[in-house]
């Protein structure tokens, strides 16, 4: 029979992906990166299924790619024409980092843990922000944009610093965004429809 304290890397472990999941949201690449190195440099262990990640094709791949999504959020139209990328490539990156975490649990429990959480977390996340930055276009022309890149490229830097150090309460913080941006969404939504309701009134 097993003690409560055979439990706990498993919990951990679920903290921790989730945090990984939340930076996802926020940039695609930068905690792959992040991952990644860690790995490669010996301070996160790696599963033998997922040593990919910690490989130097992997480092230099995710490097660049780091680099090259936060310049181009910083360009006009480019950053909203990325939306509808980063949405299902943060999903698969959560899914792929939440999945690192729970090599040994058989490939159908991690999988379906990594797409429901690790997935899951990520697309909210991801989807909150491509709102927001569609909302601060249609306002500001897009004037206001930088900020919202700004904002996600310093939440992926810090959700991936504490995942790393406090997974507990990057956890927790991840919990905490994950409703802001559902109540936020259904607030933007219920705006964007009476608004629409009034125009078509109006015409």
């Amino acid at each position: 029979m097993l003690d409560n304290t055979s439990y706990f890397p498993y919990i951990l472990s679920a903290f921790f992906g989730i945090g990984l999941a939340a930076a996802t949201g926020f940039r695609v690449f930068l905690p792959l990166f992040a991952v990644s190195l860690s790995s490669y440099l010996g301070w996160i262990p790696m599963n033998e299924n997922f040593e990919w990640l910690a490989g130097l094709p992997t480092l230099i791949t995710t490097g660049i790619a780091t680099i090259a999504e936060i310049l181009a959020y910083y360009i006009p139209l480019i950053d909203n024409l990325l939306d509808s990328a980063a949405i299902p490539l943060s999903t698969v990156a959560g899914s792929v980092l939440f999945a690192s975490q729970f090599a040994d649990l058989g490939t159908f429990p991690q999988w379906a843990l990594a797409i429901i959480a690790g997935g899951g977390t990520a697309a909210t996340i991801s989807s909150g922000f491509a709102g927001i930055r569609a909302a601060s276009t249609a306002t500001t022309a897009g004037t206001g944009n930088f900020i919202v890149g700004s904002t996600e490229t310093a939440g992926a830097g810090f959700m991936t610093l504490i995942s790393m150090l406090a997974p507990v309460f990057a956890a927790i913080l991840a919990l905490i965004l994950i409703i802001l941006m559902i109540v936020g969404g259904r607030k933007l939504m219920r705006k964007f429809f009476s608004k629409d309701k009034i125009n078509n009134e109006t015409q």
